[in-house]
């Protein structure tokens, strides 16, 4: 064995298929897609017609005259001479049939807080007000850019909308980001107006947010950008929750200026379909950040379509996307896309388990949500700290989503089983942030679910594997490569904002079969790789003491490369040299030999980043003797410290040594890293 080198491709191809399960007569009855003739009308032969059936999901001033333009591949433009705004088909357009119906739905963390209802007659108000206020105090106009630091207030998708409204481009940076990393993306956006708010509820704890305000100031003008304005919305009406001074002649409460624009209404802008509608940067962990440059047409229709088809929105349901707005997922699939279907979209400010692992359930049985979209790490969470919380409440999911990284088949069932009773159907997604939407899913009524596959290419969406050489890796061949997809699709972003060559060099260099070419045909997108990881943490969670669990490479003398595996155990259990054997024995039975990890380790917590995420390639730093790279962004920096000292001392105990690794080494690390 020692011998072996072990690649990502063997593990990931020895991975045991799992059972099936169909979804219910009762939700097929009632699905937007129970049609199988659905497949055949967005067949390839039918691209790129296929995806006007999204487009006339939405309202247009102006019909388009060119479906896709590919005149300047690969910066693809859809629904070209078509005009429309986000914001009146997400606020405007709903009023005639549901002025009086619920848009968002807030849920604020300290349980004893109101709920606050904002109706879709509200929510004109509010972005109408809000965005005559950014026009006329702050000079607003189509094409500028505007970058929001905010948490989970609906005061977020309001600024979102409000600047829609006027063609001005948003950009929101997690709430759970520095200052810094805010300041970067001002600066690389050219932002002039900063919106942030005072301060939020994090896990009991009334945090002072307005204080990375200065942090970020600070920051874009070391990088050339002055910050003219800063809007500050306050989470406590009439209370100002923080300690950081307001600077005179730049810092503004919003709820004050608003006074000078009650009642004032905006007539919405009409933006050409390839007009920008936002920024959204990825988190930039081992680079600069990119700026992903979404259209407003395009990306619009494609959100719209795929909430209607995948997550079977209807506009008399309640749905519940437990994401933050400040990633992709909350931008498609908490705003623009139930918004624009006239959907009920529910919004949370805090931790899911505060105070207790029944607060998600108790939310779901008191607003009578049917549809329930999170991401694994919550799922985890959820199924560690409570495992027969959802029990005890009466709710019904009709549809479940899961979203944002693989979910392992275990905890796939129980998802299935004790959050979805056994009734809801689960679609497991995958895509990014570049994407716009979903790129693989089942059609949850149409197709079979299989726990820890996130299924087949999505309707209109053409996924193809090839090997280094550009070559098709055959069905069946047991041969991994790099994930691509054939063709563009309306939610696909136009470009890395300011700088289109990193955009060429990043997603189309790779399989450009030749330069300047006008035909779509020439350009696959490279999606992303096929990671063996998860396959490992799979097994390694059918140990039944085991919470959560965390693959990373490390640098092996003998093998090359070698896995080693990460756990954190469920409440009350106790470490033990057992517990790691069982790990090892479950990955040898379940995966085979070749995927034995070399150490296996328990450790009091992962660590995670804010929105509950495990930072693999921190721990991968560690089994390395490398540096975990930055923390700051950690919600529990603490625990590295105390993971680096134990797994350290424990390999020089045994024999290993620290030694320096290559650049080619160092770098396999490092993409590890943004492979996460």
């Amino acid at each position: 064995m020692s011998e072996v080198q072990v690649t990502e491709a063997e593990i990931a191809v020895h991975w045991k298929e799992e059972e099936y399960f169909y979804p219910p007569a009762k939700f097929i009855g009632q699905a937007n897609a129970n049609d199988p003739a659905i497949f055949d009308r967005f067949a390839e032969k039918n691209f790129p017609e296929c995806f006007k059936e999204y487009a006339d999901l939405l309202t247009w001033d102006k019909y388009w005259h060119t479906t896709l333009d590919t005149s300047n591949a690969p910066f693809w433009k859809w629904f070209v001479g078509g005009k429309l705004n986000a914001s009146f088909n997400c606020v405007d357009r709903h009023l005639t049939k549901y002025r009086n119906k619920a848009a968002l739905i807030w849920v604020p963390e300290p349980e004893a807080e109101a709920t606050q209802v904002v109706t879709y007659q509200e929510l004109y108000k509010r972005v109408n007000e809000f965005a005559a206020l950014l026009r006329d105090f702050c000079g607003l106009k189509a094409g500028d850019r505007v970058t929001f630091h905010l948490p989970m207030v609906p005061e977020l998708p309001v600024s979102m909308l409000a600047c829609a409204r006027l063609g001005v481009i948003h950009s929101e940076v997690f709430g759970g980001f520095s200052g810094a990393a805010c300041g970067g993306r001002i600066a690389d956006s050219g932002s002039e107006v900063l919106i942030t708010m005072d301060g939020y509820y994090r896990n009991g704890e009334l945090l002072d947010h307005k204080i990375k305000a200065e942090e970020a100031v600070e920051e874009a003008k070391k990088q050339g950008q002055k910050v003219e304005k800063v809007l500050i919305w306050r989470r406590i009406p009439g209370k100002y929750s923080s300690k950081t001074e307001m600077v005179k002649g730049r810092d503004f409460f919003i709820d004050e200026l608003l006074a000078d624009y009650k009642g004032q209404i905006v007539e919405p802008v009409s933006m050409p379909a390839e007009a920008p509608l936002f920024l959204m940067y990825t988190s930039g962990t081992t680079a600069k950040p990119k700026g992903c440059q979404h259209s407003t047409g395009g990306y619009l229709s494609y959100v719209a379509g795929t909430s209607k088809y995948y997550q079977d929105i209807h506009p008399e349901d309640t749905y519940w996307c437990f994401a933050d707005i400040g990633w992709i997922t909350g931008h498609s699939y908490i705003v623009y896309g139930p918004l624009a279907l006239g959907a009920t979209s529910v919004m949370y400010e805090g931790v899911p388990t505060y105070p207790d692992p029944g607060r998600p359930w108790r939310i779901a049985e008191r607003l009578n949500i049917n549809i329930f979209h999170t991401a694994p790490t919550t799922i985890r969470m959820l199924r560690k700290l409570g495992p027969e919380e959802p029990r005890k409440y009466n709710y019904r999911f009709k549809h479940m989503t899961t979203v944002g990284e693989p979910i392992e088949p275990e905890v796939w069932r129980w998802y299935y089983h004790e959050v979805g009773k056994n009734e809801a159907v689960i679609v497991d997604t995958w895509w990014q942030t570049e994407n716009g939407g979903f790129l693989c899913s089942t059609l949850p009524a149409l197709q079979p679910m299989k726990p820890g596959s996130c299924g087949p290419g999505v309707l209109g969406i053409f996924p193809e594997i090839l090997d280094e050489g550009a070559k098709p890796i055959p069905k069946g061949s047991s041969k991994a490569g790099n994930i691509t997809i054939r063709n563009p699709w309306p939610g696909i972003f136009q470009t890395i904002y300011g700088d289109p060559d990193r955009f060429v060099s990043t997603y189309y260099a790779k399989y450009n079969r030749k330069k300047g070419s006008k035909d779509w045909h020439d350009w696959p997108n490279v999606a992303g790789h096929r990671l063996g990881t998860k396959e490992l943490e799979s097994a390694s969670l059918t140990v039944e003491e085991i919470a959560e669990a965390a693959a990373v490479p490390v640098v092996d003398d003998l093998r090359g490369r070698a896995v080693e595996i990460y756990i954190a155990l469920k409440p009350g259990v106790k470490p033990s040299k057992q517990i790691e054997e069982k790990v090892s024995a479950a990955i040898e039975r379940l995966i085979g030999k070749i995927a034995r990890p070399k150490n296996v380790w328990i450790v009091p917590d992962m660590p995670k980043t804010r929105s509950g995420k495990i930072m693999r390639r921190v721990i991968a730093g560690i089994s390395n003797f490398t540096s975990p790279g930055d923390i700051t962004t950690l919600a529990n920096p603490e625990i590295v410290a105390t993971i680096k000292h134990h797994v350290e001392s424990e390999k020089v105990n045994r024999g290993e040594q620290p030694r320096e690794l290559t650049e080619k080494e160092l770098e396999e690390i490092k993409a590890f890293g943004r492979a996460e």
